[in-house]
């Protein structure tokens, strides 16, 4: 049997892998059009590779994926974060959790992981093919044929489709000429741009835990917010990005951000926390006592964009000061224009949609005997090593070849 695997990144390195390893009599040839092996996972993670996350209850990590959690749910039970960690440490190479449940490998490199695939990859015997691009796909009676050019094509009788996320809609044209419905790629996973707020001059600046909300949308996430010399980032921003990313796209990037420093959804016990600071803290200057924990810098902000005066002492703000805050602390409004990728993180909403593929073994519905994992598929997740398990687990069912 001749497999050919194309794409030489996380789902399709590790698909090749799987092939062997559950076929060892195959010869599977792993196809990448670049001259770079795994290079999104070379830099992933700032270089350290986020390998998968240490959340093991299959209902919470399925809730990380605005697209393709209901598939992967079913899919987990097969292979899954508990059975990627095994499988590294198996092949010596150890992992560790963050306190934020991001795994990474104990080496802080990602070269520790790509190492261990071309390890593997060798030991299995196989044939990794740089520089082969892949123009298009055709069925025939003694397979499907992969055409390198116009002329020129190379019979399998599986083939692994994993070339990753496209950017363009026009890079999915050879696999919905097969019939395959697509959804249109948008971006997901990116930072919002600020250029006309002040707030960008507290670069640096982070908040635990606030809650950000698109103004006029039900969407909302909350978590650590960073603010940058763009704008905003941090999970609070990331995952508002990832869920609403056909939604944002249709805002050509261009709405109002709502956030909430507390994290209090009830303004009346913000209210309270208020007149409790008044009560301990009157005759103390509001610029010296902060509440909810905020970092100095921004409590000074938030208190001058609410048109408080520095020097006042708590007990003279009054009712109309006691109500700008809350308003400013709760429903604070900034106006974003533009997006920014997160890091080189780069993640796409879209791809080969499930409609068009056998969720159970990732076969496709219109050409029998092709398959597809990663992210070429309608698969996309929050940042945290998720985007990396959907690869592995999409890999591994691919790798079964229907059995």
């Amino acid at each position: 049997m001749k497999v050919g695997v194309i794409g030489g990144g996380a789902a399709g390195f590790f698909a090749a892998i799987c092939v062997k390893t559950n076929y060892p009599d195959a010869e599977v040839i792993l196809l990448e059009q670049s001259k770079k092996w795994l290079s999104k996972v070379k830099v992933s993670g700032g270089g350290r590779c986020n390998v998968t996350n240490d959340t093991t209850s299959i209902s919470e990590l399925s809730k990380a994926y605005p697209r393709g959690g209901k598939q992967l749910k079913k899919l987990f039970p097969h292979f899954n974060t508990v059975h990627i960690r095994e499988w590294f440490s198996v092949r010596g190479v150890s992992l560790y959790a963050q306190t934020d449940k991001r795994v990474f490998p104990t080496t802080d490199d990602s070269q520790t992981i790509i190492d261990c695939f071309l390890k593997e990859a060798n030991t299995l015997g196989v044939q990794m093919k740089s520089q082969a691009s892949v123009k298009k796909i055709a069925p025939s009676a003694s397979g499907i044929q992969l055409y390198f050019d116009e002329v020129n094509a190379v019979t399998f009788d599986k083939v692994i489709v994993a070339t990753g996320g496209s950017p363009k809609l026009s890079g999915l044209n050879w696999l919905s000429a097969l019939g395959h419905q697509i959804e249109t790629p948008v971006p997901s996973l990116f930072t919002f741009n600020m250029p006309q707020e002040k707030v960008k001059t507290l670069m640096g600046v982070a908040v635990n835990n606030a809650t950000t909300r698109i103004q006029g949308e039900k969407l909302s996430a909350n978590g650590p917010l960073l603010i940058t010399h763009w704008g905003m980032s941090g999970p609070a921003i990331l995952v508002l990005s990832s869920f609403g990313a056909r939604m944002l796209a249709k805002k050509q990037y261009q709405f109002n951000l709502q956030v909430n420093w507390t994290n209090e959804q009830n303004q009346e016990l913000v209210r309270a926390v208020i007149n409790k600071t008044i009560e301990n803290n009157g005759q103390k200057q509001i610029q010296n006592v902060r509440i909810y924990d905020l970092p100095s810098r921004l409590w000074i902000f938030l208190l001058e964009k609410a048109s408080l005066t520095l020097t006042q002492k708590w007990d003279e703000i009054g009712k109309k000061g006691t109500h700008k805050l809350v308003e400013i602390l709760t429903n604070d409004v900034y106006e974003v224009k533009g997006k920014t990728t997160f890091k080189e993180e780069f993640v796409t909403c879209g791809g080969v949609s499930f409609k068009s593929v056998n969720s159970k073994t990732l076969e496709s519905k219109h050409v029998p005997n092709l398959f597809f994992a990663g992210e070429v598929l309608d698969i996309d997740a929050i940042t945290g090593g998720y985007n990396f398990q959907a690869a592995w687990t999409t890999a591994f069912i691919a790798a079964k070849l229907g059995q």
